[in-house]
């Protein structure tokens, strides 16, 4: 053992002595410690120390927002950030120094110890960077995080929106006629029992923009009712001839009326501002209304529920489909893609690293960027997430079975081949009976990460109740958002139990 100690210190021991590998690392950083023999340590350290100096110049750059020289843009830098760009550069210069060091000590014949400090200082050096790249922020995350607070909520708790009221509607209207011609329309005729109202006067003009985009104020008109529920809120909704309807504001708030004991009311209405269709000829018929929900009779499931519930079941779809036609293309892929099943010759080798290539550049590209191809070729919709799922599954499941393929005992395939078994046969009798367990393994596996992949795919028009959540966040609906965030939670953790149970009895 001694010998043995001996020998191996000889046949490392240091080509140059230990100052010229400190003056060297000084030159150079990692050289002194490729001379002593260290060569991966020389490179390592070269490196790292190459990227922080290149990361360090580039962020000085971007501070200055200048062009000149390196010294006007360090003073700008400076200038602007000394408390980042003065310790990055005491930094920089330190983990030099140590560099030079490590190489003198590691090229001393009677003390080669390898010290981690200087790899503890690289650490620190890229900590600072990647603090500083990322914008990281404390004080504006915990001084902002009230105002994210309520949102957070409707987010997490977002059932009060999952279910709408079924109310009783009453409401009556009456014909406004824009503008005013010698033969206004009447009032409404009243029916006994029913709701009725009346606009006085029956025409008018709406409210316009003057050249300043000032609003110049319409008629106003008096606006009756009677025949409604007592002391109930009504609202005021006007339609315009080509039967759009809106509530009206006045002063920037709905405007709303409360009946009386005997269910009456009137208020006076300005009309609205409305853009009159170019095509539009002659006086045009408007119509104001009053509605009132009188009582609730029950509930029934939101728009955002029911469009949560569909799009789930869309996107549990595309995942199960893209994992089906995943399996069945990816078998052939795999048996192409093993080196024990395709050693044969060299054309059949060809084909396994042509294989192997267009695996591995498939494999690389995420499947969020294939979305955004696929919708490129065939449109918005669950059918372009089904082509990026079904494509990364191929090359995905191909490499993991290729690999499970090398991997198994050879002893079987050379008995069937012993008895004259072509190749074909080979693989029926030899090959597949050893890979059913992983291939049921890797593609459970597959299908639990298709099913959770493909809920954000529609972030990039992928279909799915991804492309749902994105609009409603892009509405400020958080409410809506957190019913679609709380399918795609329970939808992942059943399809997680629900995988790990088949693994568990199958596999």
């Amino acid at each position: 053992m001694v010998k043995r100690t001996e020998s191996q210190q000889e046949k490392r021991s240091s080509l140059i002595p230990a100052p010229v590998a400190g003056l060297l690392s000084l030159v150079v950083p990692g050289l002194g410690q490729i001379l002593a023999r260290y060569f991966y340590r020389g490179l390592l350290l070269l490196a790292s120390m190459g990227t922080i100096v290149g990361l360090l110049a580039w962020r000085i750059h971007l501070l200055a927002h200048r062009e000149g020289s390196p010294l006007a843009v360090l003073a700008k830098a400076l200038q602007r950030r000394p408390s980042f760009v003065i310790p990055m550069l005491i930094g920089a210069v330190a983990l030099w120094l140590f560099i030079a060091w490590d190489a003198y000590q590691l090229a001393k014949p009677e003390q080669r110890k390898r010290s981690g400090i200087v790899f503890l200082l690289i650490f620190l050096l890229f900590f600072a960077l990647g603090w500083q790249i990322t914008n990281i922020d404390l004080y504006t995350a915990v001084t902002e995080l009230p105002d994210v607070l309520p949102r957070l909520s409707q987010i997490l708790w977002p059932w009060g929106a999952a279910f709408d009221e079924i109310t009783e509607v009453i409401s009556a209207g009456a014909n406004i006629q824009v503008p005013c011609t010698d033969n206004p329309p009447p009032p409404p005729e009243e029916i006994p029992g029913q709701p009725y109202v009346m606009a006085t006067p029956t025409c008018g003009d709406l409210s316009v923009q003057d050249e300043n985009y000032r609003l110049v104020p319409g008629t106003v008109l008096t606006f009756t009712g009677r025949g409604f529920a007592p002391n109930t809120t009504a609202e005021i909704w006007w339609f315009d001839p080509l039967g759009n309807e809106f509530r009206v504001r006045q002063e920037g708030e709905y405007l709303t009326v409360e009946t009386d004991d005997q269910g009456a009311f009137e208020i006076e209405v300005t009309m609205p501002y409305r853009l009159i269709p170019s095509t539009a000829e002659g006086p045009q018929l408007h119509r104001i209304e009053a509605r009132q929900a009188s009582r609730v009779i029950g509930l029934a499931p939101s728009e955002a529920l029911r469009l949560s519930i569909e799009r789930m079941i869309e996107t549990i779809m595309v995942g199960m489909m893209a994992t089906f036609f995943g399996i069945i293309l990816s078998v052939p892929v795999s048996l192409m893609a093993a080196r024990n099943l395709m050693s044969g010759s060299w054309v059949t080798m060809a084909f396994y690293y042509i294989v192997r290539t267009l695996m591995n550049i498939v494999r690389s590209i995420e499947p969020m960027i294939w979305a955004v191809i696929a919708v490129v070729w065939v449109g918005l919709g669950p059918f372009a997430g089904f082509i990026a799922l079904t494509l990364h599954s191929i090359a995905a499941l191909g490499k993991l079975y290729s690999e499970a393929i090398e991997s198994i005992d050879p002893g079987p395939i050379e008995a069937i081949q012993a008895t004259g078994a072509n190749r074909l046969q080979t693989i029926a009798y030899a090959v597949v009976p050893q890979m059913i367990p992983p291939f049921i393994s890797f593609s459970i596996y597959r299908w639990d990460i298709n099913v959770r992949m493909s809920t954000i795919l529609g972030l990039v028009g992928g279909g799915g109740i991804g492309f749902l959540l994105i609009q409603y966040i892009r509405l400020l609906d958080y409410r809506a958002a957190g019913i679609a965030v709380w399918f795609i939670t329970i939808t992942v953790a059943v399809m997680d139990y629900a995988s790990a149970e088949i693994r568990r009895r199958f596999v």
